[in-house]
């Protein structure tokens, strides 16, 4: 009977321990909203500049306002955030290969605030007729401070997202964006 008091008793206090994580992870004050990237609901900033060519810029509306900026040459995307998103580094970073960007874009937020975003890309492979998936973390710091921190090859490592959220939530705000962002866990597809 005492045998079973103490499987009893330590089930009841390793369940108290759950609880008392999943308290310490929202008191902590991160948390995640969703925002879609529908270029038909953006406004067209910039054209292609030569006859014939595909690709422009658009900025669309993003978590409480904030402007996403979405562009695409050469059958690349890039994509930045902020008020003078077009002149932040994330405004300049892709991936070498060709690719797009899905249109669910995760916000990291702190205490209701963001600071990062997570978005997963579609890199064409090297055969052509198929693509990867990578989620890429960029720090939001209007000023010269927006850029990729962080990218997970989603399809290489199974806990893809929260692998990207952890980036997010341990190296957004004080990321050198004059570094490259830092590749985690199998980097599959990202060995480029």
């Amino acid at each position: 009977m005492k045998a079973l008091w103490f499987r009893l008793s330590g089930a009841v206090c390793f369940g108290i321990a759950l609880l008392a994580c999943g308290a310490t992870a929202n008191a902590s004050g991160f948390d995640s909203t969703y925002t879609k990237i529908q270029l038909q609901n953006c406004t067209q900033v910039e054209t292609a500049s030569d006859e014939g060519t595909f690709g422009g810029a658009w900025t669309c509306p993003g978590y409480q306002g904030q402007a996403v900026y979405v562009a695409e040459g050469d059958l690349r995307m890039f994509v930045s955030f902020g008020p003078f998103a077009a002149d932040e580094p994330a405004a300049s970073q892709t991936l070498p290969n060709f690719n797009t960007v899905n249109e669910t874009l995760e916000w990291r937020l702190r205490h209701g605030d963001a600071f990062a975003t997570i978005l997963r890309w579609f890199p064409s492979l090297d055969d052509g007729s198929s693509t990867g998936s990578v989620l890429i973390v960029t720090q939001l710091r209007p000023g010269g401070g927006t850029c990729q921190i962080a990218m997970v090859d989603a399809q290489a490592n199974k806990n893809a997202n929260a692998m990207a959220r952890r980036a997010a939530d341990t190296l957004a705000g004080q990321f050198d964006c004059t570094q490259q962002p830092q590749i985690l866990g199998n980097p599959g597809i990202l060995q480029w």
